[in-house]
């Protein structure tokens, strides 16, 4: 629909412009200078009313991330680093790109590290 708005935009606001030219031909019509003008406002209109739709419709989307651990990371036996408390999936959050832990017990935030297999 949006590629149809803008194709019949073009064409009025080309129509209006040729419109708005021809009223200063050698056969001047003045009244064609206002058909001209009221053409390429309703041509400029369609394009904004269109990139405006555009933009709220981006505007609702929604973003969702999804944490795909490197190499076998087995959450049941997950343990803090710094007091040892047990952790799950949920205290594992995005933060700056990077797999991030957040205890829920002494609140110590640490990176996953994934060990070499070899």
């Amino acid at each position: 629909m949006k590629i149809i708005a803008n194709i019949a935009a073009a064409i009025l606001i080309f129509f209006g412009v040729m419109f708005i030219w021809g009223a200063f031909g050698s056969n001047p019509q003045p009244a064609w200078i206002g058909v001209g003008v009221i053409s390429v406002a309703i041509g400029f209109g369609i394009i904004w009313f269109t990139q405006r739709k555009d933009k709220a419709e981006r505007a609702e989307q929604n973003i969702s991330v999804n944490i795909d651990l490197p190499g076998e990371v087995k959450l049941e036996t997950m343990k803090c680093q710094a007091c040892g408390g047990a952790l799950t999936s949920k205290n594992i959050e995005m933060q700056s790109g990077a797999p991030m832990i957040v205890c829920p017990y002494c609140e110590t935030t640490y990176q996953v590290n994934e060990e070499p297999k070899w």
